[in-house]
């Protein structure tokens, strides 16, 4: 079972020890869509959603989100987080969303991030559900990371 961090030499699930791993600024930024009627965006826009502003609840929803990961994902360490921040593009066809999660700690927080936008575009589905059940949501996904062992990464465009 060599070269499976999250796999011990018995072949159990474990959580990584990062103890010796140095102390580093890290940071990830995660995206993803929720795509929709015009109607149901025209609603968000024009804050006509019963439920009360769909993109302030859901960037409350994606915080919170990013400081539970480790309650919601097994292996995950539960981490200090330094700064969460959701933000949102509106269009005509949906929202995107986006994530950046920051620490300074043994790991990074990619996880975090991906799990803030996807609680996010869940919380959107929730508040204008009424007007859209046919909402899908999708391309959630790491963007970029820094900080750590493995360095810097982007997507690709």
């Amino acid at each position: 079972m060599s070269g499976l961090t999250h796999i011990d030499a018995d072949g159990s699930a474990r959580m990584v020890d990062v103890s010796a791993k140095d102390m580093t600024v890290r940071e990830a930024v995660a995206t993803g869509r929720i795509s929709m009627s015009a109607d149901a965006a025209r609603a968000i826009a024009d804050g006509l959603v019963k439920k009360g502003d769909v993109l302030a609840v859901a960037r409350v929803a994606g915080i919170m989100a990013a400081k539970k990961t480790a309650d919601l994902i097994p292996l995950c360490h539960p981490l200090p987080l330094s700064a969460v921040t959701v933000e949102f593009a509106l269009d005509e066809s949906g929202v995107t969303a986006t994530a950046t999660a920051r620490i300074a700690a043994q790991t990074g927080v990619e996880m975090e991030a991906m799990t803030a936008v996807s609680v996010a575009l869940l919380t959107v589905y929730d508040m204008a559900k009424a007007m859209d059940k046919a909402m899908v949501i999708g391309n959630v996904r790491l963007l970029s990371k820094t900080g750590g062992k493995s360095g810097d990464w982007r997507a690709e465009p």
